[in-house]
């Protein structure tokens, strides 16, 4: 048993480190903006980070935003995971087509980050000046809880609804922590009942 499940965990890492594909969620709200605010702005949504194509697809729905939209972008990386306020990683002032002047609405893009079009050119900047080094720290942000989703409008120009990027495990990830328990059940059952005998 202890071989079987050698080679399913074996098996699913390098499934996983094959994997060039890292999803997030986000949820924006008034709460999570900094300053904390009390805006009935409701907002949620994914980002796919795909590491080999270089690619960020993102999408986003909105509604009840006391004001109309005046900027939307993604902010890397603040200095502790889930907490503070960093500079914009992404377009300024706001992702091409997003929808501007509104107090609701939805949105989905992907951006090529071997572009420099698709990054705020201070980013690039602060990061080695390509846009592969504004990639690295933008995906090290993300991966550490430091990267945020923020949406600005005419009543909140500071940003009225914000979320903080948190990673989706993946199914392989999930499934193997199932197996480990599994195993872990499996082991003390038959260790239990070899000391029975």
């Amino acid at each position: 048993m202890k071989k079987i499940l050698l080679s399913v965990l074996t098996m699913g890492s390098l499934m996983s480190v094959q994997g060039a594909l890292v999803q997030y969620s986000v949820t924006l709200d008034g709460l999570s903006e900094s300053p904390v605010n009390a805006s009935p702005g409701f907002g949620s949504g994914t980002v796919n980070y795909d590491n080999v194509t270089h690619s960020l697809q993102i999408q986003v729905s909105f509604s009840g935003l006391t004001g109309t939209t005046t900027a939307s972008h993604i902010h890397a990386g603040t200095a502790a995971p889930f907490a503070g306020t960093a500079g914009v990683a992404t377009t300024t002032p706001y992702f091409a087509g997003f929808p501007i002047g509104v107090s609701s609405g939805s949105y989905s893009t992907t951006l090529d980050l071997t572009l420099a079009s698709s990054w705020n050119g201070a980013y690039i900047t602060a990061n080695g000046g390509t846009t592969s080094g504004a990639e690295t720290a933008l995906g090290t942000a993300m991966a550490d809880g430091k990267a945020y989703w923020n949406i600005h409008s005419t009543t909140f120009g500071g940003g009225e609804i914000r979320g903080f990027l948190v990673p989706v495990p993946e199914p392989s990830t999930i499934a193997l922590a199932g197996l480990g328990t599994l195993g872990i059940a499996g082991s003390a059952w038959n260790r239990r009942r070899i000391n029975k005998s």
